[in-house]
Order: C-alpha cells, then structure tokens, then sequence
C-alpha cells in the first residue's frame, strides 16, 4: 500500500514537468501556424490510433491467457488471429495513414506571398529575402521574419555539409542539401517570435545552431522589409564611430558586409541590421553589447568550430567600442 502511494506522489510530481515540454516557443503541441495545427493534430490522432491498438490487442492476449483459458475450436483462434492480429491492425493503421496523406498537398503548397532562400552555413544560417520583382535579395542572416496569415515560400540549401530546417511551432522541417535546394512553405497565423534548430547533425556546433522566427502582422512586416533594404545607420555615438574605426582596421569588412561602408564581404553573416536582431551568434547569445563582446573576443569559446578568429588582442576598451558600433546597426 505504502509502495503504491509513494508512485502515485512520483507520477503527480513527474505530471507537471512532462506538460511543461508540450508548450512554448519550440514545441510542435502550441502550434501558431496552418502547418503545425495539422501535425498537432495528426499526432494525437496517432497517438489515438496507437492507444486503441494497443488496448485491443492486449485485450486479445488477456482474453486468450486469462479469460478463456479452456479448450478453443480451430474456427474462433483462427477468427481471433486473422481478424485481431491482422484485420483490425491493418484498418486502424490504414486510416491512419490515410489522414497523413490527404493532408500532404496542402502542407506541400507553393507560397504566395514572401520568398525567401535559406542556406545552412557552418554554424549559421544566411537568409535572402526576395522581395516581387527584385533583382538582387536582401541579405540577413540567423533570423526569419515572416508575416502572419500569408504563405511564406522559402528555399533551403546548404554550404559543406547536410543541415535541417525546423520550427516546430509554425510547421514540419526539410532538410538542406549542398548543391541542392529544396523547399517548403509556412504559414503563420499568431504574430510571436519562436525558436528554430537545426535537426540534423552538421558537427561540432549543430546544438547552437538555432534562429529565431519571427511573425509580423502583414504591415509591420513591409515596414520591417522597408527598412531592411536600406544601408546601415551611421553611428550614433562617439563610441559607436570609434568602433566603426576597430572594426574596419581589423579587416572585419574582409568576412562580413555592412551595406553603405566599405565592408563588404559574403564568408560571413551580413551584419547590417545586425542590432535589430533577437539573438546573436545563430540563437546563442542575446543581442547585448556584453554579449557581442564575449563573441568578438573568442568566438571559439562560445561556439566550438566557429570560423570566426578571436580578437582578444583587442583592449577591454575597443572591444566596448565595437560593441557600441554593432549594437547600434538597427
């Protein structure tokens, strides 16, 4: 009696902790868009699916073991197997997959509205955005900003090795090829900002190779694509210009590009409006100055095979200038 009451106070205290995993910014059960409504609910109609299996057959070996344990004629076992063991499994699993299926065309749609290219780096993500009629993209990078209630059309492809696309709160994930681009398409509905990953491994940072996503209701979105098309703010102190100096005397313009100076390189995330964005470092660290100081100063100690180089030659005060400087690229 003691035993069972102590397993039962186990399982309250375990309730509300396996609970907590089914919402949040990354979870495939609070879904916020068209695509991940439909898994969500396709995984608890599986989950159903499997429940009733399981009871059923189970029920079956019950019944055969525990309940009619006497003499069985030859028509009833054989009714039990062919129509238990093979018959309803194969119903219950057929519908199942059915109802998969049906929904494929629908998640597989071409997109409408937004197109965008996203290319999976070592350990970032390189976004171009695709505005109707544009001749070149706009480049960003380790963050998708997408519009709500419209059908985003985005390509993936990939740099060196094979990465994943994946933001559980809005749809499905696609893998991401070099040399190849595949594609999917999202439809948000809830304005938010929700967490991406990568899901495949891809080396020695693949589990701090994450994004943000974030949703915008469709004016605010064109206001935001607006302002991303233009070049960098100049800055806005006398920190932030003495900044702007380090950051072109290391040759930092050599890997990343600032449009609108003489930085100008693609190894590199472009960092023009890099202080508009939620995160740092592809979703590692928040986008504060203390934290653009640890990046700058030993990028390697934050994210393991980073190619970026450490500056740590840099004084304390530099290095607090150029965080001021790429702060201040919003």
């Amino acid at each position: 009696m003691r035993r069972r009451t102590w397993q039962r106070r186990g399982a309250s205290l375990l309730l509300p902790g396996l609970l907590a995993g089914c919402s949040g910014v990354q979870s495939i059960l609070a879904p916020a868009g068209t695509d991940a409504a439909f898994l969500s609910t396709l995984f608890w109609v599986m989950l159903a699916g499997a429940v009733v299996l399981w009871f059923f057959m189970n029920g079956l070996m019950v019944y055969v073991w525990r309940v009619n344990v006497g003499h069985m004629s030859s028509r009833k076992a054989e009714a039990l197997i062919i129509g238990g063991g093979i018959v309803f499994p194969t119903v219950v699993i057929g519908v199942l997959l059915s109802v998969a299926l049906n929904a494929m065309p629908d998640m597989r749609a071409e997109g409408t509205g937004t197109r965008l290219k996203v290319t999976g780096e070592q350990w970032w993500w390189r976004v171009e955005y695709w505005p109707e009629g544009a001749e070149a993209p706009i480049v960003s990078a380790n963050e998708i900003v997408l519009p709500a209630n419209s059908r985003s059309e985005i390509g993936l492809t990939a740099d060196k090795v094979i990465h994943s696309f994946w933001v559980p709160a809005l749809g499905g994930k696609t893998d991401m090829f070099p040399g190849r681009e595949t594609r999917m398409s999202l439809e948000p509905l809830k304005p938010g900002t929700y967490r991406g990953q990568c899901t495949e491994f891809c080396g020695e940072s693949h589990a701090w190779m994450a994004f943000n996503t974030v949703v915008l209701p469709q004016d605010e979105y064109d206001a935001w694509l607006e302002a991303q098309a233009e070049p960098a703010a100049a800055p806005a102190s006398e920190a932030a210009e003495s900044g702007q100096a380090v950051f072109l005397s290391e040759g930092c313009g050599a890997c990343h590009a600032v449009r609108g100076t003489a930085a100008a390189g693609k190894v590199g995330p472009d960092l023009t409006h890099l202080g508009a964005r939620t995160s740092l470092a592809a979703g590692t660290l928040p986008m504060t100055q203390d934290a653009l100081v640890r990046w700058v100063r030993d990028a390697k100690a934050v994210k393991p095979g980073a190619e970026m180089p450490a500056y740590d030659h840099l004084t304390e005060d530099e290095l607090s200038d150029l965080a001021a400087y790429l702060e201040g690229l919003t």
